[in-house]
C-alpha cells in the first residue's frame, strides 16, 4: 500500500522577524530628513495583535507604512499580515492608523481554500484542523500542484505551508 503524504496550511507569523522589521523601520524614520522634528511612532501591541502608526499627516503615515512593508519583505514576513482596522485623529493634531495582525485563517476563508482544492479535481483531501488545514494525498506531485495553485491566488491570510511529509 502506498504511503500517504501530507502538508499543513496555516497563517503563522514569525513574531520575532515582525518585531525586527518594526525596529528597523523605526530606525529608518528616525534618521530620515523628512521626519525630523515631527511625531513619528510605531507601536506594536503583542497582546492585542496590532500595530499603531502615529504621525502628523496621512502622507507621513503612508510613508511609514511603505517603510514597514519594505522591512517586512526583506525579513520574509508576508505583507498580507497587516489589515487596516481604523484611522483616527489623535491628540496634538496628529493622525493614528491601527493595523490588525493576521496570524490565523478564518473559518470562511478555510472553507474557501478547501473548495478551491476540491475544484482542482486532484486526488487529495483537505481537512480543517482548527487553525490549520491538512492536505493529504498519495502522490507528492499532486500536493505540490495544490501548493502552487494556492500560492497563485490572492488570499486574505498570509498562507504558510509546513510539515511536508
Amino acid at each position: 500500500m502506498a504511503k500517504e503524504h501530507s502538508f499543513d496550511i496555516s497563517a503563522k507569523l514569525d513574531l520575532a522577524e515582525f518585531k525586527n522589521a518594526i525596529i528597523q523601520a523605526q530606525k529608518e524614520i528616525d534618521n530620515r530628513y523628512d521626519f525630523k522634528g515631527i511625531t513619528k511612532e510605531y507601536d506594536f501591541n503583542h497582546g492585542a495583535k496590532s500595530v499603531t502608526l502615529l504621525s502628523q499627516s496621512d502622507n507621513k503615515i503612508d510613508a511609514m507604512k511603505d517603510i514597514l512593508i519594505s522591512k517586512m519583505n526583506k525579513r520574509g514576513v508576508s505583507i498580507n499580515s497587516l489589515e487596516e482596522v481604523k484611522s483616527e485623529d489623535a491628540s496634538g493634531g496628529n493622525r493614528r492608523f491601527i493595523y490588525r495582525i493576521i496570524d490565523s485563517i478564518e473559518a470562511n476563508e478555510a472553507r474557501d481554500i478547501q473548495k478551491e482544492i476540491k475544484a482542482l479535481k486532484i486526488k487529495v483531501s483537505a481537512t480543517n484542523q482548527g487553525d490549520e488545514i491538512r492536505v493529504t494525498g498519495k502522490n507528492i506531485d499532486d500536493l505540490q500542484k495544490v501548493m502552487t495553485h494556492l500560492k497563485s491566488k490572492d488570499w486574505k491570510s498570509p498562507l504558510v505551508f509546513d510539515n511536508f511529509r
